[in-house]
């Protein structure tokens, strides 16, 4: 794909090509936690489904929270490698991607070190009660020593994306998956001679499977897959190449980080409604992420095309392949849009099982399907958000979406789950004032409006078209 994007004929089918494979990739990622997620409903004792659905819901933050750390490298690697390839200047791509694994692995040792030995402030600041901290916090500690191995996957399959190679990472995620089936079902449920772990067993199949993932993704680029070929001279600190993927993707990765930050708050406010609030919003996530699996498809197929056809010095196909991107993927994602309104009791039986009227789970189930009707009007447009904010990474522009994310979350988001979801508000030197108590619907209805202003706002920033004057 890396040697023909420019050249082929057309924008759809080259789109489909770079977008379907992305789509499956993410698909297995999404499943390693949706096993999680499974497992947690289905090999533990009734009285801990509900606290344990509530700290996968957190675990799920904490994994976006993992690749966030690399997505200042992620994102500039992706641009600045699809644009060197675009420009034919592959041994600089090649350098490039070599570079991102170091500025990666810097921040992997920063990050293993907090999340293991930061667990327990973490999920205290979280706000989790009782038996879900617990949990929790066993968690993160045992997941905490395969960091450098997810690092390897997000920046390596980030270098491969921006060449055009998205199947690699599809071949790659398919293995993590049946590690992560195999490993986790087996121990959390004690099958064979294996010991019955549960809990416990859930983190460490999670655990191998992206280590293996990681060493997968290493032995690719040692092959030179896709040009991305690691060289030992090649992985020395190169100063100059290094500033660039952070010049480039500081911003987006700020973006990352401002975005999960606000999110982490934002659960905080969530979690401190009741264990009950915690596990049907961490339900209610893990329901509705297949929707952020076909934006986050079409946005690299948008990204990536961008970035090449830029550096072919074709803004015009650049647009174009951004339009059918977003058409594509709209038209998608608002079709399972659709099927959350209506089938979202469905999704919750697949991780709950049956339960009993009137208990817990049953609450947590009900609540869960409240929440996905809600969700289900903001598909379309957190599709639109993440294709055109792809398109705009693409070409390098990351500055605007930063203050787009930075005004939507900060001045909607956050002051808006305070307002409607609490039934008092803290302020500082004032005390306690009335909100209006809606409670955790009340901040998945504000959640829905800051998607919707946002992806107004990006769409607009992208018609501005600053975005074809870009240099990176």
């Amino acid at each position: 794909m890396s040697t023909h994007l420019v050249r082929a004929t057309g924008e759809f089918r080259p789109m489909l090509q770079l977008a379907l494979p992305v789509l499956a990739e993410q698909s297995l990622e999404f499943l390693v936690g949706m096993v999680d997620t499974y497992l947690a409903g289905h090999a533990l004792p009734d009285e801990l489904k509900t606290p344990a659905l509530a700290a996968v819901g957190l675990m799920a933050y904490a994994m976006w929270m993992t690749f966030t750390i690399f997505a200042s490298v992620g994102v500039g690697a992706t641009a600045v490698v699809a644009r060197l390839i675009g420009a034919g200047e592959t041994q600089d791509a090649a350098l490039a991607a070599n570079q991102a694994l170091v500025a990666g692995a810097c921040a992997a040792v920063i990050g293993t070190i907090a999340l293991y030995f930061g667990a327990d402030a973490f999920v205290a600041m979280m706000q989790l009660e009782a038996d879900a901290a617990q949990l929790a916090t066993r968690y993160l500690r045992i997941i905490a020593p395969s960091l450098p191995f997810l690092m390897v996957i997000a920046v390596g399959t980030a270098c491969l994306h921006g060449a055009g190679d998205t199947v690699s990472g599809l071949g790659v995620m398919t293995i993590v998956n049946l590690i992560n089936v195999a490993v986790s079902t087996t121990l959390a449920f004690g099958l064979g001679p294996a010991p019955n772990l549960g809990w416990t067993g859930i983190a460490v199949g999670t655990a191998v499977a992206h280590i293996v993932g990681g060493c997968l993704v290493l032995l690719l680029m040692l092959g030179g897959r896709a040009g991305m070929q690691l060289r030992l001279r090649w992985l020395r600190p190169n100063r100059v190449m290094i500033w660039r993927l952070i010049r480039i993707g500081l911003p987006g990765g700020a973006n990352d980080a401002l975005t999960l930050g606000c999110h982490l708050w934002y659960l905080g406010v969530i979690n401190s409604l009741g264990t009950l609030a915690a596990a049907a919003h961490g339900l209610g996530v893990r329901c509705e992420g297949p929707s952020y699996l076909g934006a986050g498809a079409f946005a690299v197929a948008a990204s990536t095309m961008t970035g090449q056809f830029l550096g072919a010095k074709d803004p015009a196909r650049a647009m174009r392949a951004t339009m059918l991107s977003l058409v594509a993927g709209a038209s998608l994602v608002t079709a399972y849009g659709v099927f959350l309104y209506f089938g979202g009791a469905s999704l919750t039986w697949l991780y709950l099982g049956e339960v009993e009227p009137g208990g817990e789970n049953a609450e947590t189930a009900d609540l869960t399907v409240r929440l996905l009707k809600v969700v289900a009007f903001s598909t379309p447009f957190m599709a639109a958000l993440s294709i055109i904010s792809g398109a705009l990474r693409g070409a390098g522009d990351t500055k605007f979406p930063f203050i787009i994310t930075l005004v939507g979350l900060l001045l909607i988001r956050i002051p808006g789950v305070y307002l409607f979801a609490l039934d008092e508000i803290p302020l500082p030197l004032i005390g306690n004032v009335p909100g209006f108590g809606y409670g955790i619907l009340g901040a998945w209805w504000v959640m829905v409006f800051d998607i919707t202003l946002r992806s107004v706002l990006v769409a607009a920033r992208y018609w501005h078209g600053a975005w074809r004057q870009i240099e990176v």
